[in-house]
């Protein structure tokens, strides 16, 4: 809870931070100021307009954004490694990224030109994210939904959705195939108010859901021959805890591309930290999550300004190393 609590106050501090850093000179209390000033009007005297605007249209919606969204993988990551019990598996090895990538790469050949729109792309990418869970769906109409199971049918779907997406880049002008690339990887430089809206009640409802399954996930831990003498479902809740997190994580995909890595590591560091009690670990994973991605952000805008990294480059290259090294530390967390 100590742990928890911590991080809470870190994400606070870090939202604050993040929005302040720019070529605009806010400070961290007027940040705050603006912020509460969009819920609750004139709470607070604001001087500069200027940076109001500079807040709320530009610096907030991408931190936000990557709160959100950094939540929702981090606790995608976290249920599907209780799940699967493989410490190595997200729901992008569902095929969700690869489906959502080839989905978005129609788009932006295609609908995007004619719509001047990301809507076009948003809605794409969502439409064939769902195509895994669909699957998911099938297989288990037709037999018991074992972890074996719903790895190799992500595989499946990955392999496919990745040839059908360098097909499409082979016959695609280089601007297009630029834009999708782009779009792979992961950015939060397109992100609005009105997208956080929607991503935000994403996260939220995710965690509360996790949260809810929790204590069926710790004992489906302990195998499927347990579960069921305690009466627990264990088909079932499987199936609705993968269906949720692959769900809700092409949310996030659908929004912001495929942001690689924040579901791999937030959940290891935080069980190499506290454990792998479930009603501890999805809300500090969530959290760690959060932090990691908007920490990744600013150090992608700020490193070699004014050029953005993508955001997902830079989860890679932090969180790669920082996972080897807590692993060399303890030998034994590889363990779900």
């Amino acid at each position: 809870m100590i742990f928890i609590l911590l991080l809470v106050i870190g994400v606070f501090i870090c939202i604050g931070y993040t929005i302040t850093v720019g070529s605009a000179d806010i400070g961290f209390f007027e940040v705050y100021k603006i912020l509460v000033n969009q819920i609750f009007p004139d709470a607070f005297d604001v001087g500069d307009r200027a940076d109001k605007i500079v807040v709320t249209t530009i610096r907030a919606p991408r931190v936000l954004m990557g709160v959100a969204v950094g939540m929702i993988l981090a606790t995608g990551g976290c249920i599907v490694q209780s799940v699967l019990r493989n410490p190595l598996a997200t729901p992008y090895t569902l095929g969700i990224s690869s489906s959502a990538c080839f989905g978005a790469a129609l788009a932006i050949s295609f609908g995007l030109r004619m719509t001047n729109s990301t809507i076009a792309v948003i809605m794409s990418a969502f439409i064939f994210s769902m195509i895994p869970v669909s699957v998911i769906l099938m297989a288990a109409a037709r037999r018991s939904v074992t972890p074996v199971t719903l790895v190799l049918c992500g595989v499946a779907i990955s392999q496919v959705f990745s040839a059908c997406n360098t097909i499409l880049q082979y016959f695609a002008s280089p601007e297009t195939t630029k834009d999708i690339v782009f779009w792979a990887v992961g950015s939060l430089n397109e992100c609005s108010m009105w997208m956080v809206l929607y991503v935000g009640i994403t996260a939220l409802v995710f965690v509360v859901a996790a949260l809810y399954l929790s204590r069926d996930l710790n004992i489906l831990k302990m195998g499927d021959d347990t579960a069921e003498s305690l009466g627990i479902n264990a088909n079932n809740v499987r199936l609705i805890a993968i269906v949720i997190a692959c769900v809700c994580t092409a949310v996030a995909v659908a929004f912001t591309g495929a942001i690689g890595f924040v579901c791999l590591i937030s959940p290891q560091v935080c069980r190499i930290i506290i454990g792998g009690e479930l009603k501890y670990l999805i809300p500090s994973s969530a959290l760690v999550g959060a932090i990691l991605l908007i920490v990744a952000d600013t150090i992608g805008r700020t490193v070699i300004a004014p050029t953005i990294l993508p955001v997902g480059a830079i989860t890679a290259l932090v969180g790669g190393p920082l996972l080897v090294y807590m692993l060399m530390k303890r030998n034994n967390s590889m363990s779900v």
